[in-house]
Order: C-alpha cells, then structure tokens, then sequence
C-alpha cells in the first residue's frame, strides 16, 4: 500500500529501526533517533543493493517517487544507480576544488619562478582585478567560450583595450594549463582572437637628445628629494629599467671595479647583467651611499610598507610634476639612449643591444671577444654620460652631436 504524509507523521520511533514500504522498492527507513530516510532496494547484475535517498520531511513521497523512477530508468540503461550517484559526489568535489581560481593559483605557484617579482605580480593581480569575481568559483570545466567573450567585452567598454588584451591572453595560458593538466579537454580561451578591437601597441614616451638641456633645467627646479633625483639621473645614464633600478641593492656595486653586477632574478630576461660605471655614475652613487648607504637597498622606500624599496610610481611621479606627463616616462629614458647611440655614435648595434639586455652576449661571441666587448660597452657608458654631462652642464649651448667622441 502506497505511503501518505499523514502515515509518514505519524509513524512513530521504536527500539529497532523498521520499514514503512511505498511500492516498487522504494520504503522509509524509520529509526531509533525518529529520523526518517527513504531507501530503494534492488537488484543490479544480481546483487542486492540499496540506494539512499534522502531524509522525510527535506525530501517528500513525490521527490522520492520521482528518484525511484529515474533510479529504475538507469537500471533500464545498465547503470547502477548507487554507482552513478557516487560518481556524480565524485564530480562535485572535484569540481568544487578545481575552481578556476584554484587552478590560476597552481599555475601561477608552478611557473613564478621565471618570471621577475613585479611580471608576476602583475599576471596576478590582472586576474584578481578583472576575472575572479566572474569565473573565479566557477568549475573550469563548467565555462565556456561566451562567457570569456562576455568577460571581455565588459572590460573592453571601459575603453582599456590593452588591458583587454592582455588579459585575454593570461586567460589563454590558464586554460591551456589546465588542458595539459588533464582537467579539461578542449581551451575555451584559444578562440578569442578578433572578439576584442585590436590594440595597436605604443612604445614608451620619451624625448629627444635636443630636448636634454631643457630637461636638466626642470629636473633641477622640481620639489623632489635629492634621492629622487639621482634616481632620475642614473636611469638616464644605466639604461636600466626602472624596476631594475628601484630594486638595486648596495651589494650590486662594485665601486672598485666600476660595475653595477644585477643577478638573473632582478632582471626581466632572467640572465645577469652587468653596467660598467662611467665617472658620472660613481660620482651620482657617492652622493646616493650618503643618503642610503646604511640600508640594503639603493633607494629605500620613504612611505610604503609593502615593499622596502621605491614605489614603482615615484619617477613617474616626478616627471609629471616636471611637466612631462604622457611625454615621458621612466622607460622612455631606455629609448632615448637607444637612438642617440645608434644615430650619432660609432657604437655597435650589438653593443648598445646588449647594454639595453636586449640581446644576450653570449650570441655574440663569435664577433667579439668577450674582454673586447665589455671594453666597448665601458667605453660607450663614459661616452653616452659625457653627452648627457654636456647637456646638463652647458644648457645646450654646446651639446654636438658626436662619433666616439668626435664631431659628426
């Protein structure tokens, strides 16, 4: 005879569990405690066995009768309903914890040791600004190629389209990671390509040689410590990047053999880089060991609590007091030198690349014998510092452009 709700409530708890039966298998369980469970009862490739429903009153005699019906149509199909309700408990879990977010933290623990601390923390925080809150506990298996294209294009009508992009390609990259991973089969972020509007890349603001003495000029004026400052003057003269030079330490320099020596891990290619000290640069380090010389780092934070050294804002920052804004910005100094090297020195194209950690010296070897090369790339430091010295100390007045030290 079929249950009701009012049989069910009213079935009351004994000293042994019993069975009040609906029919077909299906019955509910009622024990010691009053709790109530239905389980079916039945028979697949000849065994005996029981599937679990769920807990009177959370499920009901029609949600139980509904689950008894699908149970039997599996048994139909050759499925073992036990079976599959454990394989999908499986599934839930793995999914649960193979969330996108789970996964782009793997990633990014496994390979952030190629990259430079601030690239890394770059991919990070892209991923934490513009895709976690969407897809971030999403299962990864569970997204799809228009929910990407929707994530895009949100952040494309904010008009950032090399954020866009970039961050469509970080996309890109996790999910191919978890494709290799076996998580998933196909990359929903391989067919991106054309959703978003191109970005036509820019190459840094920067000045040219003829605007020098106009810049020493407001470099002087400008209210910014004297730290700040030497900053500005030493990525001038190094061509180091800014990230470079902001995460120097005095352990770096070598003020008796004239070099700044930056290990692999500083540096964006991932290879040891060495400056050779023009006099200008010693002289400018002198001045900064007075400043800072008690601390591990170059340029100490002044503010942050974050890092110890300089903001990477600062320089911007400055130039920007000095009128300089979306004309030039620490990076441009790299392209400044880059030009006036190759269009008024003899230099070589090789040395100046290499100078710039462009291009890595071992490539070169068959053209240059290494002491030659670093003798080049020393002599072309003290030249390029003697050109930036003209402009700054004679207002331009003298400043010629030079072969080697030569009149062009």
């Amino acid at each position: 005879m079929a249950l009701t709700d009012l049989k069910i409530r009213n079935a009351k708890s004994r000293a042994t569990a019993y069975k009040l039966s609906d029919g077909e298998g299906l019955y509910l369980l009622v024990k010691p405690t009053g709790s109530k469970l239905w389980q079916m009862k039945y028979r697949f490739i000849g065994k005996e066995k029981t599937l679990s429903i769920g807990q009177y009153p959370h499920v009901s005699i029609t949600e139980a009768r509904q689950k008894r019906f699908d149970a039997k149509k599996l048994l139909v199909d050759g499925t073992d309903p036990s079976g599959k309700k454990q394989e999908d408990k499986r599934l839930a879990v793995y999914h649960t914890a193979n969330t996108f977010k789970a996964i782009a933290e793997d990633w990014h623990s496994r390979n952030k040791s190629k990259w430079t601390p601030d690239h890394s923390e770059r991919l990070w925080r892209r991923l934490e600004l513009y895709a976690f809150s969407d897809i971030g506990n999403r299962p990864i298996a569970s997204i799809k190629t228009p929910e990407l294209i929707s994530l895009l294009r949100k952040q494309e009508k904010r008009g950032t389209l090399d954020t866009t992009h970039r961050l469509a390609q970080v996309l890109n990259v996790v999910f191919r990671y978890a494709v290799h991973c076996g998580l998933i089969d196909q990359n929903p972020a391989n067919d991106l390509r054309g959703v978003v509007a191109p970005h036509k890349a820019t190459n840094f603001p920067t000045i040219n040689a003829k605007e020098l003495p106009q810049f020493f000029e407001k470099l002087d004026a400008v209210n910014a410590n004297a730290q700040n400052k030497i900053a500005i003057r030493l990525l001038m003269l190094t061509f180091l990047r800014p990230g470079e030079l902001r995460k120097s330490m005095w352990t770096d320099i070598d003020f008796e053999k004239k070099q700044w020596r930056i290990p692999a891990e500083r540096m964006k290619m991932r290879k040891p880089h060495m400056v050779a000290l023009a006099k200008q640069v010693l002289g400018l380090l002198k001045d900064l060991k007075k400043l800072t010389g008690q601390g591990v780092y170059l340029f100490p934070s002044l503010h942050r609590r974050k890092h110890p050294y300089m903001s990477e804002n600062t320089i911007n920052q400055v130039l920007r007091h000095m009128g300089y804004k979306d004309k030039l910005v620490g990076h441009g100094f790299r392209a400044l030198a880059s030009t006036t090297l190759n269009e008024i020195s003899n230099y070589s194209k090789d040395a100046i690349e290499v100078q710039l950690s462009h291009m890595d010296e071992d490539k070169i070897r068959g053209t240059y014998n290494r002491a030659e090369y670093a003798e080049e790339r020393a002599k072309m430091m003290q030249w390029w510092a003697d050109y930036v010295e003209n402009a700054a100390s004679t207002g331009g007045s003298k400043v010629i452009s030079l072969k080697q030290g030569n009149p062009k």
